[in-house]
């Protein structure tokens, strides 16, 4: 198993963005280069214990379902090699499974968040009113719930280390413009849809997920950042999947769990995670991987 990679170091190009998981170079006018490095944030809050191999698994399951849906709506995927735009063999060994090239696009300011089951912050909230995102829902809905259809429920994007707001339909239009956001919304649940039917075919229920959106020189929407992974997603395992329980999901549990029963404020600076929580999570995301995927992580 590989050393967590932290942070990289591509002197050759310019970062211009750190994110939770992600650092971001600009190659040119037209593009850019992601790595996603094995950093994990909990409660908006980066770890200072990095996961091994995340990395190479958000990547490889990201392409395997821009693959997969390119169908639907254009993505933000090039086909650039990333190791052909750098030269130093250092370099190049950051970026090996875990980066990808990808177009420039001018984000929308929005999460396109899909629920596709009664879970979370959602069933909190229609405990208290009956509604999720003050979208009215049938009565006698119980926690895991599925629901009668997808809902699209946005959220506004916050900066590092703050939280997402769910927003209501017509902020959304307000923020992105009425047809956009049907746009966004019916991509959104078409993605969701037809991801959600093969996941069950790998006995992986997709429980809620996230995209992000973009639109091109022409105003082409894309699909962008990453897709349908266990850090975007709530992926619970089929078999054990019971109407009326939060089944366990194939993402942070094993730390959030640990976390909560640390007696961390979660406010930074995070703790370090114990050597067997890091690995029992390490495993479940390539758990994950494997099965959603049927292949295994390419590492070398």
């Amino acid at each position: 198993m590989n050393n967590p990679l932290l942070e990289t170091s591509i002197k050759s190009l310019k970062r211009i963005h750190q994110g939770k998981v992600r650092d971001i170079y600009d190659i040119d006018a037209n593009t850019m280069l992601l790595v996603s490095t094995d950093r994990l944030s909990a409660f908006d809050v980066i770890l200072p214990t990095g996961i091994a191999n995340k990395g190479a698994m958000l990547t490889q399951m990201a392409n395997f379902w821009f693959d997969k849906l390119q169908n639907v709506v254009p993505n933000h995927l090039t086909g650039i090699a990333p190791a052909s735009v750098v030269s130093d063999p250092v370099e190049k060994a950051q970026l090996v499974n875990r980066s990808v090239v990808v177009k420039k696009l001018k984000a929308l300011p929005i999460e396109a968040i899909v629920r596709g089951y009664l879970v979370g912050s959602g069933w909190k909230e229609y405990k208290a009113k009956g509604t999720v995102c003050d979208i009215s829902l049938p009565a006698g809905l119980q926690e895991a719930s599925k629901l009668p259809a997808p809902l699209f429920t946005p959220s506004s994007k916050a900066a590092v280390g703050e939280h997402d707001e769910n927003i209501s339909l017509a902020q959304c239009a307000e923020l992105i413009g009425v047809d956009m956001a049907e746009q966004v919304a019916k991509a959104a649940i078409a993605l969701y849809t037809q991801a959600a039917e093969y996941a069950l075919t790998r006995g992986i229920i997709i429980a809620d997920t996230k995209f992000e959106f973009g639109l091109d020189e022409n105003g082409v929407l894309h699909v962008m950042d990453e897709v349908l992974t266990p850090d975007s997603s709530r992926f619970w395992p089929a078999e054990s999947y019971v109407v009326g329980k939060n089944p366990p999901s194939y993402d942070k549990q094993y730390v959030r769990d640990w976390l909560e029963a640390s007696g961390w404020n979660k406010t930074p600076p995070a703790p370090a995670l114990p050597a067997d929580v890091a690995s029992k999570t390490s495993e479940k995301y390539m758990e994950a991987f494997e099965r959603l995927t049927g292949q295994p992580l390419t590492l070398e």
